[in-house]
């Protein structure tokens, strides 16, 4: 099965000259979504991992699948001001200003091996603001695993340049 096949495209959105990639249209497909959590899964079945954290918001939704099938706790790594005990927290830079993502204190201990999910990778920002969180809870990124990159905008290239595995289902290029 072709995963990329499930993925829709909408043209201008969120604003003019942006194709968005919706995974929704992947996720409202019983066979494809259980072939993506497959294959997230199958790339992490020999590694050691101990926790797996999802970036919100989709990063929830297939991390935690993949934390079901692989039998390890999931983490939450969420936008400021969204958990409800003591958090850590790092802020990243967006086109304009900048936005944060924190998760529980408590979330991560020190030399836990950390598989971090999302739905897509694309300029890195939001996923290289996550790995220095578990970091700063002196936890170990082993891999990042994305379902969709999109190489011409540079994410992988940054994950790879903090030492993090990066691994993706699939890509969409020059679009």
């Amino acid at each position: 099965m072709d995963i990329k096949d499930l993925i829709r495209t909408i043209p201008d959105y969120p604003k003019p000259g942006i194709m968005f990639r919706d995974v929704t249209t992947l996720l409202n497909d019983a066979r494809g979504f259980r072939c993506t959590i497959d294959d997230l899964v199958q790339l992490h079945v020999v590694n050691q991992v101990d926790v797996v954290a999802g970036i919100e918001a989709r990063g929830f939704i297939l991390g935690g699948a993949v934390a079901h099938q692989l039998g390890k706790p999931f983490v939450p790594i969420r936008k400021k001001g969204k958990l409800p005990a003591e958090t850590i927290g790092v802020e990243y830079a967006l086109e304009y200003g900048t936005d944060m993502v924190e998760m529980h204190i408590d979330a991560v201990t020190p030399g836990q091996r950390v598989l971090v999910v999302d739905d897509l990778i694309a300029t890195g920002g939001t996923a290289e603001a996550a790995i220095k969180l578990i970091r700063q809870a002196e936890g170990e990124v082993i891999a990042a695993s994305f379902v969709i990159d999109l190489p011409d905008l540079g994410g992988r290239k940054r994950i790879e340049a903090l030492g993090v595995e990066v691994q993706t289902l699939c890509e969409f290029e020059g679009e």
